[in-house]
């Protein structure tokens, strides 16, 4: 197959590359092209498979050197993230719509069968539902990063209604733990209040602990993209969205984890600053969706919070990253 990764220098484009790339992808890759803003960096072991482009997809003719007539699989991840959609309007629907739209077209105009995988997002969603919402609750974001989003959803229906697209729409729970630094998402500490502990350093969170969000790990986020890219045409019938599925956990909880996995030491490094701009758009984000749809169709789930901070201290191990706790001397007590 033929594949495109669109946001491949991003933490989920990388993992999802080398997913692609792994001997046991369900996806068989004959040739792989990475894009990004900045050309993704150079894998460790040279494949022939993979190629580069350094792109800005809502530019006139982007979308054209992107989508060919034999590309079969497109994964589109690029996004302004929710905190630098919200502070700059123009950015974020240039990058979060209308570079979206301009990828469908190309699909409509080149390749009408293509898999569009769209990593859409919770924040599609209002925050005041009695009960988790499942795909036939109406979109209602309190965000311009939701709002991007919301609209592209729709577009993408539409588009595979017509036989434009293969669309398939999944809404991301906030993944965490993610590596690296932090980033501009109105969300990142929930990933940032367990690795930089873990690494020696406070964290700040902004929010009120009792907030629950919902979160899944790196790990699963990839392979349900993967799972997303082999369902069978018509799988998800008319409603192209899917909720993927996730775990609902209180802030504060999930730094009660963090000290149950790594000490009081860790837990300590977190501190509350609450950010009343932070935290009004983070509590309009549901606390949990209805992802049995997604279940059933065979997506991946992680157990608990504590089984999410605990894929990350095994990913850590595995590649040599040091973490200032004593993992190992915590699970000897236990």
């Amino acid at each position: 197959m033929n594949v495109v990764v669109t946001g491949a220098a991003g933490f989920l484009g990388r993992r999802l590359t080398d997913a692609l790339l792994d001997a046991q992808s369900p996806l068989p890759v004959a040739r792989l092209l990475l894009v990004d803003l900045a050309a993704p960096p150079p894998r460790a072991e040279r494949d022939a498979r993979v190629a580069a482009l350094a792109l800005d997809l809502a530019a006139p003719g982007a979308a054209e050197r992107v989508v060919r007539a034999d590309c079969h699989v497109l994964f589109h991840l690029a996004a302004a993230v929710s905190g630098q959609a919200e502070a700059e309007l123009e950015l974020g629907l240039r990058a979060n719509f209308d570079a979206t739209r301009a990828l469908a077209d190309a699909a409509r105009r080149r390749a009408p069968a293509l898999r569009f995988v769209f990593a859409s997002s919770v924040a599609v969603y209002g925050g005041e539902q009695t009960a988790p919402p499942d795909e036939r609750v109406a979109p209602a974001p309190r965000s311009s990063y939701g709002c991007a989003k919301a609209m592209a959803e729709l577009l993408l229906s539409d588009y595979s209604r017509r036989g434009h697209l293969d669309a398939r729409v999944v809404r991301l729970p906030t993944v965490s733990v993610r590596g690296g630094e932090a980033n501009s998402a109105v969300t990142s500490f929930a990933s940032a209040l367990v690795r930089e502990p873990l690494r020696g350093a406070a964290c700040a969170v902004p929010v009120d602990g009792a907030l629950r969000l919902w979160l899944c790990s790196p790990a699963a986020a990839t392979r349900n993209l993967l799972r997303a890219a082999t369902l069978a045409p018509g799988a998800l019938g008319a409603t192209r969205a899917l909720n993927l599925p996730g775990v609902s956990v209180a802030v504060r909880d999930m730094v009660a984890a963090l000290r149950a996995a790594a000490g009081a030491a860790a837990a300590a490094r977190v501190r509350w600053e609450r950010d009343e701009r932070v935290e009004r758009i983070v509590a309009s984000l549901p606390p949990a969706l209805d992802h049995t749809r997604a279940l059933r169709l065979g997506f991946d789930v992680d157990e608990d919070f504590a089984d999410i901070i605990h894929k990350y201290i095994t990913e850590c191990e595995d590649l040599g990253i040091n973490l200032d706790i004593h993992i190992k001397e915590l699970e000897c007590r236990s």
